[in-house]
């Protein structure tokens, strides 16, 4: 049966980081009846979340669409990504949408990424209907929050009929929505407000379905069966399986295709269509060559669409075959050319990325540390071996001044660790706009700081905070270059000689600092093997022995005690590291180590 494209309705659900996008996508995807009762998504959570690392780190990192029935509508969801690391994954995909679901938490309120995503959709003319979720949370303010947005909208509206917007009470993790905030949240409710919303507030999709055909690519997917998925919304005509097509590059060459197939999601699975028409979300196969922001178009009148612009990368760091005296032992792929071939892949899908070649590896820049640790700790499990430096910031030149990348910051603490907080982002020349406490004995505040500033900064908050500093940061543009930081971490314990740690070596070098290493391990000359009490770097070697003579023997020895040593995550080592040092990565161990191994050479680089 041919769909009629004014029973269509495409949404994207957008909000901050963790405000419960996904969760209330779930509620949408089992209350349409998508899945029988006995399927297991029925008591899964999450249920778009299907990367290995968005469910370990709880979120989403690729832009999902999926689709579901609402009488006979059929509704398009397109669950997008909160982390403003990931904010490519929405520019690209918001274009498939009429409306959006605009979710904000009752408690937190608008945050810099319900200010991004807000404007991403404004400015693309989106329906937005506003969801308050969470309202059962203990510290809910509904009141304040509806001010907040009221003024978030006054400011990023683009024309007057954006200030009135519909505004919806939800708790997205028990499938529960109201038109008004409930007097009892207790009392039985399910999503059909929402869904009701969807079709009578959002409009049909803006369409010429008698036309030829033509499609803009807004996302790729593979899998082994079919080869490549082009995903997009058809913004004209109609496509079946068997079509001939025009792809028109954005170099502007042409290639003629044909179609193997049209395929529509439905829930988390996807199923062949007859016909794709105008205003629907298709996916189709048979176009080996196609990127994103290409337009697939009739193969007698090719008129492509223009281009989608995707905002600057804000941070670079060098990735490139592993030099270490241990390389090719824990990874499968560890050549220049393997690596290379990997990351032209990867950006084919993952829009925020670029790359250029630097000596024997390769410069790759992205929108944040997250986006870039994300993709090396996909590249590890993959089996690549490699090595990675420290991330630099992408600074750009206007009217010969050389710009870098500005940021707002807004920490939440508790009031007892305010002047630590105060304390770290004082020496690091950050400038304080905001401060107000919340009636819950937190504080928030606001801070405008350079991109570069913020590396590391994360790590060193949570651990003086005890872990209860909640930060979010958001891009606002450029300024002049600032003078260099002075470095603020201490200086490192370096190896001495190649060999294995030894427990006796490893009590000397505890009493100088932190060690990274236990007793037995394979270490080598100029790894990193600890952080120094002091700012300067310290040779030490790790691997002595004691010398045991017929006096001293093993048994008279004793138990060495020692302390376990700190183990840390890929992002506290790319965090760690310094111009001079680089992080070796393999699928099975993360080490430091200096740039230049040997300790003579070093020395001489460093007079």
């Amino acid at each position: 049966m041919k769909q009629d494209p004014n029973k269509i309705r495409n949404i994207a659900i957008i909000a901050h980081v963790d405000h419960g996008k996904t969760t209330l996508v779930d509620g949408l995807l089992k209350q349409s009846h998508t899945f029988r009762d006995n399927q297991a998504e029925m008591s899964q959570d999450l249920i778009m979340d299907s990367g290995e690392q968005e469910r370990e780190r709880g979120i989403t990192i690729t832009a999902k669409v999926t689709a579901v029935q609402h009488g006979d509508y059929r509704i398009n969801i397109i669950d997008t990504p909160g982390h403003a690391d990931f904010s490519g994954e929405v520019e690209r995909t918001i274009n498939m949408a009429d409306g959006c679901l605009l979710i904000v938490d009752a408690q937190e309120g608008p945050m810099p990424q319900t200010k991004f995503v807000l404007g991403i959709a404004l400015a693309n003319e989106l329906k937005p209907l506003v969801i308050i979720n969470k309202i059962d949370k203990q510290g809910a303010r509904i009141k304040e929050v509806e001010d907040e947005l009221a003024n978030l909208f006054l400011e990023l509206a683009v024309h007057e009929d954006q200030l009135h917007y519909p505004v919806y009470y939800a708790v997205g993790r028990e499938g529960k929505a109201w038109d008004a905030p409930p007097g009892d949240i207790e009392q039985h409710s399910d999503l059909s407000v929402i869904f009701e919303a969807i079709t009578n507030k959002i409009p049909a999709p803006k369409v010429e379905p008698d036309k030829p055909f033509q499609m803009l690519i807004s996302a790729l997917a593979w899998d082994s069966f079919k080869g490549k998925y082009v995903i997009g919304r058809i913004s004209r005509g109609s496509i079946k399986a068997g079509s001939r097509v025009t792809l028109c590059s954005k170099d502007g060459t042409q290639t003629n295709a044909k179609v193997d197939a049209v395929l529509m999601s439905h829930g988390t699975s996807k199923a062949e269509v007859e016909q794709g028409v105008a205003g629907d979300i298709v996916q189709v196969t048979g176009i080996a060559n196609a990127q994103i922001g290409e337009t697939l178009a009739d193969e007698f009148e090719p008129e492509a669409l223009p281009v989608m612009e995707v905002e600057a990368p804000t941070l670079k760091i060098y990735l490139g075959p592993n030099t270490s005296p241990l390389k090719g032992t824990e990874g499968e792929f560890s050549t220049s050319r393997q690596i290379g071939n990997r990351l032209q892949k990867e950006l084919e899908t993952n829009v925020g990325l670029r790359l250029e070649e630097e000596s024997i590896g390769f410069l790759v820049s992205g929108r944040g540390e997250l986006h870039l640790s994300v993709l090396i700790e996909e590249l590890r499990r993959e089996g690549y071996e490699f090595e990675v430096g420290r991330p630099q910031v992408v600074t750009k030149e206007e009217d010969g001044k050389t710009l870098e990348p500005l940021e707002e910051l807004i920490i939440e603490i508790p009031a007892e660790h305010v002047g630590t907080v105060q304390m770290e982002l004082g020496a690091r020349r950050a400038v304080l706009k905001e401060q107000f406490a919340s009636p819950k004995g937190v504080t928030k505040l606001i801070y405008e700081l350079p991109t570069r500033v913020l590396l590391g900064l994360r790590n060193i908050l949570v651990t003086k905070s005890k872990g209860t500093v909640i930060m979010n940061s958001l891009m606002i543009g450029y300024q002049p270059q600032g003078t260099p930081m002075q470095k603020l971490r201490n200086g490192a314990l370096v190896a001495w000689e190649t060999g294995t740690t030894t427990p006796y070596a490893l009590q000397t070098a505890e009493s100088r600092g932190i060690c990274f290493v236990g007793p037995a391990q394979k270490v080598y000359a100029g790894q990193i093997v600890g952080l120094n009490s002091r700012s300067e770097d310290m040779e030490i070697n790790v691997c002595k022995a004691k010398q045991l003579t017929n006096m001293r023997s093993t048994s008279s020895d004793g138990t060495v005690q020692l302390t376990p040593p700190t183990p840390m995550s890929l992002e506290q080592c790319i965090d760690f590291i310094e111009n001079d040092e680089l992080l070796e990565v393999t699928p099975k161990s993360l080490r430091l180590r200096k740039k230049e191994l040997d300790h003579q050479k070093r020395k001489r680089l460093n007079k």
